[in-house]
């Protein structure tokens, strides 16, 4: 029996009909032409976007694209880059580079890329952020009012600080910035309302073991999310673990709820980009640092802000700290930094070593917030202490080539020295308002007068002891009022009083 023309013509044409085009995926490859240093120059990655994550397909390494020049890409690498040689190829992924953001990360140490590095498992997170974006603009903020309580009395007596607010603490090495910044994590322990972020950035893993050590040991790790770009970690690793840190700050702002991130420090940071460019080639300039360094970080720290309520209400405080030499406050970083942000605690040698700890220069320390961002508690008691301690450093050191001096300028002297005792305070062991309100209205409205400098520790722990004891209702009105009204006042100068005659100093 023949086959009919027909029928093969009809076969054909359902064929030809039925027939669908192939799926084909294409990807942007690229191959290796230089590594070194943690940094690969690529070529052929032809539609690679800035900030794009590549992989070298050799050893699965993932790399970032920073640098887009016309005839190859300048990758930095997120990892060991020894086993990465030329000739190896290199694929674009097609995403930027971002973190797992959201309740996963809470309570966990991660390193700059989100992956956990505290033996607790994968992270429950399945929501990924870019670790960059653009700021807030104005419209979409709202100004800094709400008070973020260190438990630091010197710090929210006279240098409050708020909610969105980025204040920097900057001061020579082993000065206590840290210390500044931990217990401000710790003492959000009271109301677990802040959520924290402890960026660490070119420090020693035994130093940072260290302070998760302490953050566990005080309850803090429940709300606190540690980031490691260690010493020992590459440049390229340091460099992004602050725009990490950020990215998840900015997922618990998104959601309407208030955040603060600790950047441990911007002056290490600063370095690891400075080594990042000079292998990519980027022309160096002052100091050798590449010209864009003051945007490398006004674009990290404008992202912290007091989102307006019509976009949740949320907030994201940022505490930079940088690192001086000698006390160089005008060197290159420091000033940039300086004039980013809102304010700064300037932490002194002098004093450190002189046992004022917190070591805060009242004088070069300000916060251009306010007390806008002050609870009205502390704003009663604590409105003329900075101007009073400034002027007993004056005559403080005044004094030293005078002899004679009148009633009014010693009875000053006498109140600074009480003052300047009250304010130290011992580390992680942050304060309640309450307890600050209580000891700095007793030192500023002359209950403390007749008791001997040395002894004005031993009578603040006493008084707090008698206060929590006899009138634990005073405090509970101040923690829950957030002010010092008329009739809690009245009270507290009745326990005070009472207080004078129980104890003998």
């Amino acid at each position: 029996m023949g086959i009919r023309v027909e029928d093969i013509a009809a076969t054909l044409r359902k064929q030809i009909e039925a027939y669908e085009t192939p799926k084909t995926v294409t990807a942007d490859v690229g191959n290796v032409i230089e590594i070194g240093d943690g940094v690969a120059r690529v070529s052929g990655l032809a539609n690679v976007q800035s900030s794009e994550l590549v992989e070298f397909t050799k050893t699965g390494t993932l790399g970032i694209a920073l640098n887009l020049e016309t005839d190859n890409v300048g990758v930095i690498i997120m990892g060991d880059y020894t086993a990465i040689g030329e000739g190896d190829l290199v694929r674009g992924t097609g995403r930027i580079a971002s973190v797992p953001v959201g309740e996963g990360v809470i309570g966990r140490v991660i390193n700059a890329v989100g992956q956990p590095i505290d033996g607790k498992g994968p992270i429950a997170s399945s929501k990924f952020r870019p670790i960059e974006i653009i700021a807030p603009n104005v419209v979409q903020r709202q100004p800094v009012n709400t008070p973020v309580q260190t438990g630091i009395k010197a710090v929210d007596a006279m240098i409050p600080i708020g909610r969105g607010q980025r204040e920097l603490i900057i001061g020579d090495r082993q000065t206590g910035k840290t210390a500044i910044a931990l217990d401000t994590i710790i003492n959000q322990r009271r109301s677990k309302d802040l959520l924290c972020i402890y960026v660490a950035i070119g420090q020693k893993q035994a130093n940072i073991a260290q302070v998760v050590a302490t953050l566990e040991k005080e309850g803090a790790m429940e709300y606190t999310t540690v980031i490691v770009a260690s010493a020992s970690d590459p440049a390229p690793l340091q460099y992004i673990a602050p725009y990490a840190g950020c990215a998840i700050g900015e997922e618990f702002m998104a959601s309407g709820r208030d955040a603060l991130i600790v950047y441990d420090d911007l002056s290490k940071h600063a370095w690891s980009y400075r080594q990042v460019s000079l292998i990519l080639r980027r022309p160096p300039g002052r100091e050798a640092y590449p010209g864009d360094v003051f945007y490398l970080h006004s674009r990290l720290l404008e992202r912290a802000a007091r989102l307006d309520k019509s976009l949740g209400g949320g907030s994201l405080t940022a505490l930079p700290i940088i690192e001086t030499l000698l006390g160089d406050v005008s060197a290159y970083i420091p000033t940039n930094v300086i004039s980013i942000t809102d304010g700064q605690i300037y932490l002194e040698n002098d004093l450190f070593y002189a046992g004022v700890r917190p070591a805060m220069n009242v004088g070069i320390s300000v916060s251009r917030v306010g007390s806008s961002a002050q609870t009205k508690a502390m704003k009663k008691v604590a409105g003329r202490l900075k101007s009073d301690l400034s002027q007993f450093r004056e005559l403080a050191a005044f004094t030293l080539f005078a002899s004679d001096l009148d009633k009014s300028t010693l009875a000053q002297l006498e109140r600074g020295r009480r003052l300047t005792e009250v304010l130290k305070q011992g580390q992680y062991v942050p304060m309640s308002l309450a307890e600050e309100v209580e000891i700095i209205f007793a030192v500023t409205q002359d209950f403390a007068d007749d008791v001997p400098v040395e002894k004005m520790r031993d009578w603040e722990e006493a008084l707090h002891k008698f206060m929590a004891t006899n009138y634990p209702d005073v405090g509970s009105a101040i923690d829950l009022d957030r002010d010092l009204s008329d009739a809690t006042a009245a009270k507290l100068r009745e326990a005070l009083t009472e207080f004078k005659k129980t104890i003998t100093v």
